[in-house]
């Protein structure tokens, strides 16, 4: 069979529409990580950001090299960058031989096996594919519960990119779940624009919860929530993941701000009010939080950034992303009171600064206890084992390092933490 190689790029979304498309070419060809040897390369871009966009126009044209240097046949481009640019990308690159949209990914088969040039960009969503081959170690899946946003927020693209949110059945995703587990997943991760308006659309009303509930009866140990939005950050939510043996004591909030007024230029339903009350929800239950914040959006004052500044310092959360505010192709580029590129990045530097100094005290108080981790990796230049805890998701948190004189990838260890360096933590195995 002939060989097939695939670049997955941006989020874990994107990772689960590319093996949905690798499902649907089961059979016909093998997966090579080796580009150099793959016949036929597909990119599946992203197109969130600026930054992102380079990233994909850059994985794109490192592939289309390969045609000259490598074997590559067939080049094919898709994702969300294809779905919002695609008209200046045929143009720009003629050495792709097929574009298609994130609505099209049940043509892949038919886009593959053609020697015709088929772009297909299309507005309908496409056929929900059933089955995957897993990309992620065995002991984690990520587990997509819907698609595309209702939210708007104004400076995001993503629902012109990827339409009206749409939650996919309940019965399917039990049953997708199952397979996961039954292939080995001891991590469920639930993954979508916003988890938290899962089934509002479908059933009319929020089902969350009933979704985690029925997910719990599997076989599974964690059940990790990305994505959730404060205002659906409800006490029943807060219930389920504190008093729910299976799922993680941690949840992930883009809260993007703090300033009611910047709020509300954002198009986000949240207050300052409200986030305080949530976290302190969560925090009140033991629930470690990662956020996402933004820095430089137009108009934003000194004084609303110092607003944000001082939440992370008196938060404390356990994890915090930040990126400086992008003019994009959105509501938000029309707005007044643009923040020159280096006051941006310097207040994100400013926020990255206080976590650090927040994680510094937490690494400290972690010093002598003992923490269950999930060992995933050897680090071979510390040559040390990696895992995770359960207050981290896998790449984007930190890890624990540890010595052990052995360990299983994706079985779990009780870990004495001995220090830390920087983000992560390290200790050694007891009671092996």
């Amino acid at each position: 069979m002939m060989l097939l190689s695939v670049i997955s790029l941006g989020c874990d979304k994107n990772r689960v529409d590319t093996e949905k498309m690798l499902y649907r070419l089961r059979g016909k060809f093998d997966i090579t990580d080796d580009l150099s040897q793959a016949e036929v390369i597909i990119v599946n871009t992203c197109g969130f950001i600026s930054s992102a966009r380079e990233e994909s126009i850059n994985a794109i044209l490192e592939a289309a090299q390969y045609k000259t240097v490598g074997k590559c046949k067939k080049l094919i481009v898709t994702g969300c960058l294809v779905q919002k640019h695609y008209s200046e990308l045929k143009d720009s690159l003629p050495e792709v031989d097929a574009f298609f949209g994130v609505n099209d990914y049940d043509k892949i088969d038919i886009i593959v096996n053609s020697d015709d040039k088929l772009n297909f960009v299309s507005n309908d969503p496409c056929k929900e594919i059933e089955g995957r081959i897993q990309t992620t170690p065995p002991h984690f899946a990520y587990l997509k519960i819907a698609d595309g946003c209702d939210n708007h927020c104004t400076y995001c693209t993503i629902p012109s990119i990827r339409g009206k949110y749409r939650s996919f059945e309940m019965d399917n995703l039990v049953d997708e779940a199952s397979k996961l587990i039954d292939n080995g997943a001891k991590e469920l991760i639930l993954v979508a624009q916003d988890v938290t308006r899962y089934g509002i659309d479908l059933y009319g009303e929020y089902k969350l919860v009933e979704l985690i509930k029925r997910l719990s009866r599997l076989n599974v140990t964690w059940i990790r929530l990305m994505y959730c939005y404060p205002e659906l950050v409800t006490d029943e939510l807060i219930n389920e993941i504190a008093s729910n043996p299976k799922v993680a004591k941690y949840i992930d909030i883009p809260l993007q701000h703090v300033d009611d007024d910047i709020l509300k230029k954002m198009n986000r339903r949240s207050s300052e009010k409200s986030i305080y009350e949530v976290i302190n929800k969560l925090k009140s239950n033991n629930i470690a939080i990662r956020t996402t914040l933004m820095t430089g959006f137009p108009s934003e004052t000194e004084e609303q950034f110092n607003k944000m500044l001082n939440f992370v310092k008196s938060s404390k959360l356990r994890h915090v992303g930040v990126f400086a505010y992008s003019e994009e192709d959105t509501p938000s580029a029309k707005l007044k009171g643009k923040i020159p590129k280096y006051v941006r990045h310097n207040r994100a530097k400013a926020i990255n600064s206080a976590h650090r100094s927040n994680v510094k005290e937490y690494n400290e108080s972690m010093i002598g206890k003992t923490v269950t981790v999930l060992y995933e990796d050897v680090d071979y230049d510390r040559m040390l084992f990696k895992g995770r805890t359960e207050d981290c998701a896998p790449d984007i948190d930190t890890y624990v390092y540890f010595k052990a004189n052995f360990a299983d990838v994706g079985n779990f260890y009780k870990v004495k933490i001995t220090g830390y360096k920087g983000y992560d933590l390290s200790g050694e195995v007891i009671d092996e």
